[in-house]
């Protein structure tokens, strides 16, 4: 009888640990999602310069640490004041970032294009 209460006991006691680290870890997923980043880069066109789109867009390239990371941000691509089609331009953006089939998008991107 004693075995049982115990075994019951751990498995109680095992639910509540796995309950507390998996709401931790979706509390962590959340802040991550409503944080704006600034990030710094060289402002290319994904179809002209880098050749992974079908139309015109804005992509930020982003030199963190040994490798490029490409954010690709969600505005009118083309149209933009800032579009540079077949150059590049040193740029700040700042906007929610997104990761969507292993793809990093900047949502509501505020550019900032260096001169």
């Amino acid at each position: 009888m004693l075995r049982y209460a115990l075994a019951a006991a751990l498995g109680f006691a095992t639910i509540m640990l796995v309950g507390v680290s998996t709401t931790t870890a979706e509390d962590k997923k959340e802040e991550k999602k409503d944080t704006k980043k600034t990030l710094e880069g060289k402002l290319v066109c994904g179809k002209c310069k880098l050749k992974e789109t079908e139309e015109c867009s804005n992509v930020l390239v982003v030199k963190e640490k040994d490798k490029e990371v490409k954010y690709y941000l969600s505005d009118k691509g083309k149209p933009e004041t800032y579009h540079k089609c077949s150059g590049e331009a040193n740029a700040t953006v700042t906007g929610k970032v997104v990761e969507k089939d292993k793809k990093f998008t900047i949502e509501d991107p505020k550019v900032e294009v260096k001169k």
